[in-house]
């Protein structure tokens, strides 16, 4: 089996990590992780609920599979590793979307081609402007398998 893709478009905040963690969050509370729903997920807005007292019980039922969701992902960092979100290179950005300064339109509409770059087990982030603001933060990923 391959890793499955994922991606999350949530509200700009300082520090990203707490962006991230309240994410992970809010996919938990929902139940959209393995081994709760079949992945891929064919809805990402479905609810089935959580079905472990913790995101640390929910990574350990997931074993070597994961979560194949942001669950896996804990902390944000400044190169790219493993159970990590660093940010996406902006010479690449610049590349794919001819601006390193994109709106959320412009990063959802190519996720395929954003995706590219990505390693099984890693995530990068995009932040979206609003004219000249950070608006929002794109969580792009891939599953460990």
């Amino acid at each position: 089996m391959g890793g499955n893709p994922y991606w999350y478009v949530v509200d700009y905040e300082e520090p990203l990590q707490s962006a991230l963690d309240k994410l992970r969050e809010r996919e938990f509370e929902a139940g959209r992780y393995n081994p709760v729903m079949p992945f891929p997920m064919e809805d990402r807005n479905a609810t089935p609920g959580k079905k472990h007292d913790s995101i640390k019980a929910a990574l350990k039922a997931s074993d070597a599979d994961g979560t194949r969701s942001i669950l896996d992902i804990v902390r944000i960092s400044d190169e790219p590793d493993f159970c990590e979100a660093a940010p996406f290179d902006l010479e690449e950005l610049r590349s794919i979307l001819g601006t390193t300064r994109p709106t959320a339109e412009q990063v959802v509409a190519s996720i395929s081609r954003l995706l590219e770059p990505v390693v099984r087990g890693m995530a990068l982030y995009v932040i979206a402007f609003e004219g000249e603001r950070p608006a929002k933060v794109l969580f792009l990923g891939y599953s460990f398998d």
